[in-house]
Formats: structure tokens, C-alpha cells, sequence
């Protein structure tokens, strides 16, 4: 990543109701891995799903992109939240 480009922060929460698309999941996690702050994924057994909170530093375009490829996954749900600052 260049450093004079604008960067963002940002959230990206991950529903992942099949477990199936996991792999693929964390290869496109491990693609942007230069973007990524950090991830926190929480097991939720009783639902039948897993909850995971992705923080990243990365321009528009590329949290665009995260967002859009994992939107794509059958089996996940994802949203992103973006900071003000």
C-alpha cells in the first residue's frame, strides 16, 4: 500500500451461517492481509453460526472490494462500517 494514499477504517462484520465457505473465506481474509488490523471470530453453536469482526486501514476501493468478493461467498453474510475519522 502506498503511503500517501487515503485510508479509512473500517469494520467488516461476517455472519458465516455454512461453515463450508470457511476456506475460501480465509484465503480472501490472508489476499488483503496488509489491510488487515485485526479479526476476532466468535463460535456461536447454539445458532448455528459464527460471528466475525475484521478491522481494517485501507483506502475505499479496497475495503470495497473485501467486502464485495466475501459478499459473493454462498453462506455469508457481510456488512462494513466506516469510521468518520
Amino acid at each position: 500500500m502506498a503511503e500517501n494514499t487515503e485510508t479509512r477504517l473500517a469494520v467488516i462484520a461476517i455472519v458465516v451461517e455454512d461453515m463450508s465457505c470457511v476456506e475460501e473465506l480465509n484465503r480472501l481474509l490472508h489476499e488483503y492481509s496488509e489491510s488487515i488490523i485485526g479479526r476476532m471470530g466468535i463460535p456461536y453453536p447454539q445458532k448455528s453460526v459464527s460471528l466475525i469482526s475484521v478491522a481494517v486501514d485501507a483506502p475505499s476501493d479496497t475495503i470495497n472490494a473485501i467486502t464485495g468478493k466475501l459478499g459473493r461467498l454462498k453462506g455469508l453474510t457481510v456488512k462494513a462500517a466506516y469510521s468518520r475519522v
